[in-house]
């Protein structure tokens, strides 16, 4: 037969729904408490209860060191009573011994009872709160309890829920003993217990519900993509198959909508909008917003890195494109995570052709396009005398606006292009002058160069902070890049320029690099300059010689046909690299050809048929002109 005991200890555990270690353990510890304060106050530190399921007995152990002669009972046993409980004990050892009061069941009836429900109590809070733990991210189903101004209180069978209003479909509506169903939001564990927050307006309530409804969802042949919902009025859902030959729109709503209608009686008659997803951005976006009708989807890319959209419909769908205070087109947005812009087809045709009209970029970017163009503007005219449009002139329509749409597009990624280039030059063009710069300039502060407090604080503050930033702002911008710093006038950087060169002085002991190779071209230039005298005087010479020499010319029929034009003489190659001293030997050489091109001419002489250059010269004695007759050929 049972005892009493044991028939109480199975009750509380199956009431509370704890397991039978959690009861044990809590009374053990109850029995412990009351030991210490009614029995004995100075018990040693370890202190055990034992008891025993089946008789309901209690046993109390406590620990006490061995010694020769006991001075404190409470602490110590003496070696004789030890060795009778443990023979091999010796002096000095731990023993544990029952110490058992006499009366202690009644004692530990009276004084333990308060702390034994505590303790319940509190495994019992603990038990629940790892349980709805476990929960949380579920769907449960509760019993309206309660109803506040801002708070609906469910009960879910052990605890109690609440529902706040901020989690509340709008326009719902509940009333006691309701049951509903909601989602697992958040699950705290506070001193009164567990405090488990429910939502029926999160989309995931949604998804779980499709999990619940729909087995091709719960087994994973049809994936949830996206779900954008507002809660008690209208929701989309993106869903796609992961396996061939499955419609997975199909599959969500079930043989004549009997699952998606289930869903949409749990919610309250919420609409919700089954859409397949696409890995293709236009193609989904069109489908995101059903139930209307998209001509034409441009996707692009907005200066500030958002996916933007632009759509066109046809007139009569743009109020069913936006939706009532624009919801459709929210929704959409937020299912396809894109900023959607939509257009009617007449306002999207005039946009195009008056970009054409005031764009002359636009016209010839059209191709073949282009002949649509009066066909558009005819169109235009038709559907302002209230006619409506055909498919073939949505059809015109849709292919003109497409095409500006492009031009558009191309320009706007050129020039993003053209950004990202310069940006790379300027990269580029930072390193090539950071490896000019002596790698130690990076090493010296500011503060070693002599510079007043006022300018050392404000480069500080642009984030100048040592002679390699200094002189890389100076490479890069020249002087307006300490200018243009806060603070810094033309005394200040004079200062800031004195310091740098001081410290180049002082430090710098051979040529930087860019002056080597200033140096270098400076030399390269000298020894073409010497080379361009050396030519032009050796051209003198020859011609002295031909001023000798004089041939006959091969018989002419006329001047026409005897005429031969005089090569220019090759003119000494200059290198590229040059700079001023280029230009400088470029106008040497150009005034010594016009020079000698203005002292000899040709003339034809018609007495003798010849053709004779004529130099003229100047005299040595009185410079008086004359002309020497030569002959050319």
């Amino acid at each position: 037969m049972k005892s009493e005991f044991l028939l109480a200890f199975n009750e509380i555990c199956s009431d509370r729904g704890l397991p039978r270690e959690v009861v044990l353990e809590a009374i053990e510890t109850a029995l412990v408490s009351a030991y210490r304060r009614n029995v004995d106050s100075k018990a040693p530190g370890n202190v055990m209860a034992k008891i025993d399921p089946a008789t309901g007995e209690a046993h109390i152990f406590v620990e006490k060191q061995v010694v020769e002669k006991v001075t404190d009972p409470d602490q110590e046993v003496g070696l004789a009573k030890g060795r009778a409980i443990q023979p091999d004990i010796q002096v000095g050892d731990m023993l544990v011994m029952e110490d058992t009061p006499s009366d202690f069941g009644r004692i530990a009836a009276q004084t333990a009872k308060q702390v034994i429900l505590q303790r319940i109590r509190e495994a019992e809070r603990d038990a629940q709160y790892v349980r709805y733990a476990e929960q949380e991210g579920e769907i449960v189903h509760g019993i309206v309890q309660s109803i506040k101004s801002k708070v609906v209180m469910l009960n879910l069978g052990s605890v109690e829920a609440i529902l706040p209003r901020s989690q509340q479909m709008s326009g719902e509506r509940y009333h006691l003993h309701q049951r509903l169903r909601a989602y697992v939001l958040e699950v705290r564990n506070t001193s009164q217990g567990p405090k488990i927050v429910l939502s029926r307006s999160h989309p995931k309530m949604l998804r779980r519900l499709l999990e619940l409804e729909v087995p091709e969802i719960f087994n994973g042949t049809v994936e949830i993509k996206a779900i954008a919902r507002e809660a008690g009025s209208r929701s989309k859902i993106a869903v796609a198959a992961r396996q061939p030959g499955v419609d997975p729109v199909g599959a969500c709503v079930g043989m004549r909508g009997v699952r998606i209608k289930s869903i949409v009686n749990e919610l309250g008659g919420e609409k919700i909008d089954v859409i397949e997803w696409s890995p293709n951005a236009a193609t989904f976006i069109a489908k995101a917003l059903s139930p209307a009708q998209v001509l034409s989807v441009r996707v692009d890319e907005e200066s500030d890195g958002r996916k933007a959209a632009s759509v066109v419909v046809p007139d009569d769908q743009l109020s069913l494109a936006i939706g009532r205070a624009g919801q459709n087109a929210r929704l959409a947005a937020k299912l396809s995570d894109y900023r959607i812009d939509i257009q009617g087809a007449t306002e999207a045709a005039t946009w195009a052709l008056q970009r054409i009209n005031e764009d002359p970029d636009v016209l010839p970017s059209l191709g073949l396009v282009a002949e649509l163009v009066p066909t558009v503007a005819g169109i235009l005219q038709r559907h302002r005398e209230n006619l409506p449009y055909t498919g073939e002139e949505l059809l015109a329509v849709r292919q003109v606006v497409e095409t500006v749409w492009e031009h558009y597009a191309s320009v706007r990624r050129a020039e993003r292009e053209r950004k990202i280039r310069k940006e790379m030059a300027q990269q580029a063009a930072l390193e090539a002058v950071r490896e000019q710069i002596p790698a130690q300039a990076f090493e010296i502060p500011l503060a070693d160069i002599g510079l007043s407090t006022r300018v050392l604080n404000c480069l500080e503050q642009s984030g100048v902070e040592t002679a390699g930033d200094v002189l890389e702002r100076l490479a890069v911008e020249g002087d307006e890049g300490i200018l243009a710093l806060p603070g810094i006038g033309p005394k200040s950087f004079e200062e800031i320029n004195q310091g740098i060169e001081a410290l180049a002085l002082t430090e710098a002991e051979e040529p930087a690099p860019a002056e080597a190779i200033v140096e270098e071209k400076v030399e390269a230039a000298e020894k073409v300059e010497e080379e361009a005298i050396v030519a032009v005087e050796e051209e003198i010479a020859t011609e002295a010689e031909v001023e000798e020499k004089v041939k006959e010319p091969e018989a002419a029929e006329s001047p026409e046909e005897s005429v031969v034009e005089e090569e220019a003489p090759e003119e000494p190659e200059i290198p590229s690299f040059l700079f001023g001293e280029q230009e400088e030997e470029l106008d040497r050489e150009e005034k010594l050809r016009r020079e000698r091109e203005r002292r000899r001419q040709l003339v034809y002489d018609e007495e003798t048929g010849e053709l004779i250059a004529r130099r003229r010269r100047k005299r040595s004695d009185d410079d008086v002109e004359d002309w020497r007759h030569y002959t050319d050929y």
